[in-house]
């Protein structure tokens, strides 16, 4: 991969990673539509390893959220006082929420990295998924603030957020909708949703980082890696800020009709046999 490329593919995953649109879906598309394969090894590694350029980019635009919450965790584990800080309970509700998408992810690894890396599947997901986003953003009653989620509501948004295995999907929609179903406004859910993004996004880049190295050397090549890494995180800084933003005065309708649009074009291409699916 040339490093325009490499620019490219981190500028896409830098803006989507974290809008309700799927990143991994738009990547898995302009992988195709650039001519690579999109089930093979290093594509699947390179798509996975770039996310964490926009998982660094969340750390530092949330740090004092993360460094309270960590050492709310660190303080709560060697005195028991310290466990009735909301920042103690937050940060295991967290955790927790973590767990559904590693256990699933790994046992589901093969087929998620071949089957599901069809476009088929991508256009069916971006349509699909948009409705039950639909039906969120117009019956969510918003009652709920950060402070209110629990451990079982991060379950529950944690066991959404498996659905993102899926790409087109998207991992922020599943975690989005879930928690506007369980009455939390935009603003807790969009901030949620970037919190169980850090240890979901860096296990899976670095878990291929580790096993997918010579796959990554032989194929798109570290360099193009890295770089498209780095943009990411550049990107997907400012996606960040302006979306926080965005959605404290918006619903989702705008990206439920861009999916929906996204999805139909994308099956009348395969439909035509203009766009393979694989």
């Amino acid at each position: 991969m040339n490093l325009l490329t490499a620019i490219l593919f981190g500028a896409v995953e830098g803006l989507t990673e974290f809008l309700p649109v799927s990143s991994t879906g738009h990547l898995t598309i302009l992988e195709r539509l650039l001519g690579y394969q999109i089930d093979a090894a290093d594509v699947t590694a390179f798509t996975a390893i770039i996310q964490t350029g926009a998982v660094l980019a969340t750390l530092i635009y949330l740090r004092d959220e993360f460094r309270r919450i960590v050492f709310a965790i660190i303080r709560g584990l060697f005195r028991s006082g310290w466990r009735a800080d909301p920042d103690w309970k937050f940060g295991w509700a967290v955790v927790l929420g973590s767990i559904p998408i590693g256990i699933v992810g790994l046992l589901f690894q093969d087929a998620i990295e071949t089957t599901l890396r069809s476009l088929w599947f991508v256009a069916g997901a971006l349509v699909l998924w948009s409705l039950p986003m639909l039906y969120a953003d117009r019956t969510a009653t918003q009652k709920l603030g950060e402070s209110e989620i629990t451990w079982r509501d991060t379950l529950i948004i944690g066991l959404a957020q498996c659905l993102a295995l899926v790409p087109g999907v998207s991992r922020s929609g599943a975690t989005m909708t879930a928690g506007l179903l369980l009455g939390f406004d935009r603003v807790a859910v969009t901030r949620l949703s970037f919190m169980l993004s850090v240890p979901a996004l860096t296990a899976a880049g670095i878990l291929q980082a580790y096993t997918a190295s010579d796959d990554i050397s032989a194929g798109v090549g570290w360099p193009a890696t890295i770089v498209a890494t780095v943009v990411s995180f550049v990107v997907a800084y400012f996606s960040v800020a302006w979306l926080l933003r965005f959605v404290a005065r918006h619903t989702f309708l705008v990206f439920i009709a861009y999916r929906i649009g996204l999805g139909l074009l994308l099956l009348v291409l395969l439909a035509s046999g203009l766009v393979s699916a694989t």
